[in-house]
């Protein structure tokens, strides 16, 4: 009578944990082929501008640009039309003149270089965090800064990105060389929003939820060995037996509970980056 009665607590035991288990099965496969497919973390958007380069319709015979003249005048262009002053920065001159002499020395008017570097490739090599670039290209001797700047003003691409709200700062760069066999100018604008300007985002958070899902992923190959193991035991037939039994429901009941406070800190975590990263695409797209 008394084997029959642990029997009969074994039995509930076991079909208690497996219930426990089958009850939150939907969810966690969910979670975690959410976790594992990775569309539960944002991502991080950025923007880069990029018009077409421009070449002089009508050329002076004695043209003159200077990098302060480009950034007054676009400065005087945005305050025209009700927008803010962009600063001045030293990081996006740097890029700036590294994209004319790049185009000088490699001739070719383009955004990408032939080895492939783009505008945002030099802005960090100049050491400039970014979240939005832009870059406006002149080729041609304008007769002067002001003449160089409303010619991109009545270019649709270049216009949008002196008057884009989102940046803050620019730098520019105006070079006199040889181009395709002529003595010309070649003008560059580089406009900028640094990561500065926005929330930051928690990298460690981001490691530690690759970490945790590599976590998951163990506890539950982990907790469908220990279901196979239950499923296939043989039918306890002494007290060793049924101790046996009842130690390895116990050890599965157990990593249901690890496995599902696992998810909780899990989605916690997910949801703490999605916001940072929501507030840090928010401030991207104001």
């Amino acid at each position: 009578m008394k084997k029959f009665t642990i029997l009969i607590i074994l039995v509930v035991l076991g079909i208690a944990g497996f219930e426990y288990y089958q009850r939150y099965q939907p969810q966690i496969a969910q979670i975690t082929e959410s976790l594992k497919s990775g569309t539960a973390v944002e991502n991080i958007r950025s923007e880069i501008f990029t018009p077409g380069g421009l070449r002089a319709k009508i050329e002076a015979a004695n043209s003159r640009l200077t990098l302060s003249g480009v950034i007054a005048q676009t400065n005087e262009q945005r305050q025209f039309f009700g927008k803010p002053a962009l600063k001045e920065n030293a990081q996006l001159n740097q890029a700036a003149m590294s994209k004319v002499k790049d185009m000088f020395a490699g001739q070719y008017f383009e955004h990408i270089s032939p080895l492939g570097k783009g505008p945002g490739d030099l802005a960090r090599e100049a050491g400039y965090v970014f979240i939005t670039i832009g870059e406006n290209l002149a080729l041609g001797n304008y007769k002067d800064d002001a003449v160089l700047v409303q010619a991109w003003m009545d270019s649709p691409g270049h216009r949008a990105n002196i008057l884009n709200g989102q940046f803050t700062e620019m730098g520019a760069a105006v070079l006199k060389g040889t181009f395709e066999g002529k003595s010309t100018w070649l003008a560059v604008q580089e406009f900028g929003k640094p990561a500065a300007d926005c929330p930051k985002i928690d990298e460690f958070l981001k490691e530690q939820i690759d970490l945790g899902k590599l976590e998951v992923d163990r506890l539950e190959a982990e907790i469908r060995a220990a279901k196979a193991e239950l499923e296939s035991w043989p039918e306890p037939k002494s007290k060793q037996e049924v101790d046996a039994y009842n130690q390895k429901v116990a050890e599965y009941n157990n990593l249901i509970k690890i496995f599902n406070n696992r998810i909780d800190t899990q989605k916690e975590a997910v949801a703490r980056y999605n916001a940072q990263v929501a507030a840090f695409n928010n401030c991207i797209g104001k």
